[in-house]
């Protein structure tokens, strides 16, 4: 079973991800991470090339028998973050940190290029192994798709997958959608302008201070009312950097942030709005506002067949049923967003949260097409299911659905019939001598009455109706 072999790389996926995340380098140029990938690679009879600009590693399988292309990639590249985790295998490159999960994609995919050459004489095609440095904001793959990535190797490459872990979803399964996965990433500069002064004296000057914070809070209103809850975007200003001195009133503030969207329409829309709302509030306050966007990463889009490709790999290796697991589109930038507008691709989240103990469900008897449960029926449930009166075997018929004890009509014109048919029920109980419990139910349960003898109206049943 390919599981069981995967388990066995298990143990130097494991080291060869610490011995990458204890020396993170960041941008284009790797070279320590580029030689412990290709030492990773050796001897597996892969052709394996090196990128000429960047420290990109491509390598090649190719099967016995003529089949497509498929692209696997991994970005390589880590933050300038420094790492406070206290780990043994912590970064010992002050100020960088893998704390994306780069380091576990390379490891993954030198992996999953080991698992695949041990099945060689099995493969109809060829598969290309993508270890692409400089994704975090560098257009890594840009440049690798510029140096031949896609046709260099004499074919085309017809698909393309990616894999990112992510630390907010439980370990062990597979997690994505088709179309937008992952969104846009812009970057957003705006400075505003006023007129310097001494603090003491703001009426001689035209702070721009107050001006961009209120930029800041009109970007904000903007977002809401002018872009669809059904295609949303993010505008977040994450830094304000104005003055020296306490008692100076600074010419310039200067805002950074970053703008985020999952559709072209909503992209072009949202730079406008920015654009537009920055140099009115400005302009409204006599000052004015500079507005830059750089353009980053265009929306990852899944291929709707390879989503569902992907779904039922995933499930025959495991011997499990597909069952999908639709994640919400990403707001994080990715690397892979120019692969797949050349081609259908199906980048996919990863779980990496340790699975807890879960509990172990109360088994529920299945519904039959009636809405009843299987089994024999108990108590109450007997009168409701027809096991009583003539009346109550109708309720049937007149296409309620009966579970947990609610009442639900197939159709509102059927509100009166049922409750006819529960008033005739109720006579039946009362020559019974069973008196004790009350229409309607609320909530699931039967109520009792709160003085003997009180009796509840048909109109009483707006408050439960159709919960």
């Amino acid at each position: 079973m390919i599981l069981d072999e995967a388990r066995r790389l298990l143990p130097d996926a494991v080291a060869l991800r610490r011995s990458l995340h204890a020396c993170p380098e960041t941008g284009l140029h790797l070279p320590k991470t580029q030689r412990q990938v290709l030492a990773a690679l050796d001897g597996l009879g892969l052709d394996v090339r090196t990128g000429r600009r960047l420290t990109s590693v491509t390598a090649t399988l190719d099967g016995p028998r003529d089949g497509p292309v498929v692209l696997l990639r991994a970005d390589m590249d880590a933050l300038p973050v420094a790492e406070a985790t206290g780990l043994e295998f912590a970064s010992r490159n002050p100020g960088v940190m893998h704390a994306c999960g780069h380091d576990a994609h390379t490891a993954m995919l030198v992996a999953a290029a080991r698992l695949l050459a041990a099945r060689r004489d099995g493969l109809a095609g060829r598969v290309v192994f993508m270890f692409q440095p400089g994704e975090e904001g560098h257009h890594g793959a840009r440049h690798m798709i510029d140096e031949g990535l896609l046709a260099g190797h004499g074919r085309e490459v017809g698909a393309a997958f990616a894999l990112h872990v992510t630390p907010g979803l439980p370990s062990g399964g597979l997690w994505l959608r088709p179309g937008p996965q992952m969104a846009a990433s812009d970057k957003l500069h705006i400075v505003v302008r006023g007129r310097g002064g001494h603090a003491s004296s703001p009426h001689t000057a035209c702070d721009p201070v107050p001006v961009a914070c209120e930029v800041v809070l009109a970007l904000q209103t903007a977002v809401t009312r002018t872009v669809s809850v059904t295609d949303p975007a993010v505008v977040t200003v994450s830094s304000l950097t104005a003055g020296s001195m306490p008692g100076v009133i600074p010419e310039t503030v200067a805002l950074a942030g970053t703008l985020r969207t999952l559709s072209h329409e909503t992209r072009a829309h949202v730079h406008e709005v920015v654009t537009r709302v920055a140099q009115g509030v400005a302009a409204a306050h006599g000052a004015t506002a500079e507005v830059s966007i750089v353009a980053g990463y265009p929306v990852t889009r899944n291929d709707p067949a390879f989503t569902d490709f992907v779904l039922r790999a995933a499930a025959d290796a495991a011997r499990r049923r597909a069952r999908p697991r639709a994640a919400r589109p990403g707001d994080d930038g990715g690397g892979l967003r120019l692969r797949p507008r050349r081609g259908p691709g199906s980048p996919r989240l990863s779980g990496r949260v340790p699975a807890r103990p879960r509990a172990r469900a109360r088994s529920r008897p299945a519904l039959r097409p009636g809405g009843h449960r299987r089994g024999r029926p108990r108590g109450r449930d007997r009168l409701l299911r027809g096991r009583g009166p003539a009346p109550a075997r109708r309720r049937h018929r007149c296409g309620c659905v009966m579970s947990e004890l609610r009442i639900r009509p197939a159709a509102s014109g059927e509100l009166d019939r049922v409750e006819g048919l529960w008033l005739e029920a109720s006579r039946w109980l009362a020559s019974k001598g069973i008196d004790q419990w009350q229409y309607p139910p609320r909530r699931g349960a039967w109520q009792r009455p709160s003085a003997p003898g009180t009796a509840t109206s048909p109109s009483g049943t707006a408050d439960w109706w159709g919960r």
